[in-house]
């Protein structure tokens, strides 16, 4: 299904999208980094609700935009003694349509970076409990470690007797960042509940807001120009929007293809064009 998305009238992007329109050269563009998002979704009063970060204006990608939290895969990501609880690394991979290690790396960025960001660790001392108390100066160090490059995920769970809690996580969507930027990303879009007892915080320095959204809202505001969003997202919030239930959202098993927007001169103005999955 082709759908076209609008771009941003961003002085600094409309010249790289002018630059590239007038010379393509897929050949020089960067190689997308490996990535991992997670939408956090609960159940509120008008329907479902997804967690949210509003990045700050200075970031080098993406600035002033709505995202879930997530980022770039660490090297240590993929260390082999990471706890590991539910469906394997080998499971995964199958679902990721990518290698073991990969698929290992890819699982651990999405719980190592919702835990930087804001606060929540799917993790906890069993295959089917997770830890508490993490609003303790304890697990604020333990955070600041990740967050400086001090400790690995791997690290830390093992000090702690933990075990990464992949049966938390469900698969959503597969997005790469088109071959004009800068800074591209190979993401992969998880949904997760945020565990009893766990609050997501606003705790990053990446982001000047943090909060739960309304998906209409946000949809409405992003149509009048009031919100900021790339287009993977937009199609995951349309996806919330649409979600009977925080727990039905996470349980499906949608088609997930790899989807990468291209740069298209309509005749009527430029567009980012992409071919979604039915």
């Amino acid at each position: 299904m082709l759908r076209d998305f609008p771009v941003s009238e961003s002085p600094s992007l409309r010249a790289r999208i002018d630059a590239w329109l007038a010379d393509p050269d897929p050949s020089s563009a960067p190689d997308p980094r490996l990535a991992a998002t997670v939408m956090f979704v609960r159940d509120g009063a008008a329907g479902v609700e997804v967690f949210m970060l509003r990045r700050v204006a200075t970031m080098a990608f993406a600035p002033r935009m709505m995202v879930f939290p997530g980022g770039g895969v660490d090297p240590r990501d993929a260390e082999g003694q990471l706890p590991w609880a539910g469906p394997t690394p080998a499971a995964w991979a199958q679902l990721l349509r990518v290698d073991e290690a990969r698929a290992r790396e890819l699982v651990a960025a999405a719980v190592r970076e919702v835990f930087e960001e804001c606060g929540v660790l799917l993790a906890g001392p069993s295959a089917d409990a997770v830890v508490d108390d993490l609003a303790s100066d304890h697990w604020r160090e333990q955070r600041r470690r990740l967050l400086d490059r001090e400790a690995s995920l791997s690290e830390v769970l093992v000090e702690h007797g933990l075990v990464l809690r992949s049966d938390l996580l469900g698969y959503r969507a597969h997005w790469v960042t088109p071959v004009f930027e800068a800074r591209r990303y190979d993401t992969r879009f998880f949904t997760a509940a945020v565990p009893a007892g766990h609050r997501a915080d606003d705790g990053t320095t990446e982001a000047d807001l943090a909060t739960w959204v309304r998906p209409a809202e946000l949809l409405q505001a992003w149509r009048e120009g009031e919100a900021l969003m790339l287009p993977p997202t937009v199609v995951a919030v349309e996806e919330v929007a649409a979600a009977s239930s925080a727990a039905e959202f996470i349980a499906e098993r949608p088609v997930v293809e790899t989807v990468q927007p291209e740069l298209v001169d309509t005749g009527s103005g430029v567009v980012l064009r992409a071919t979604l999955p039915r």
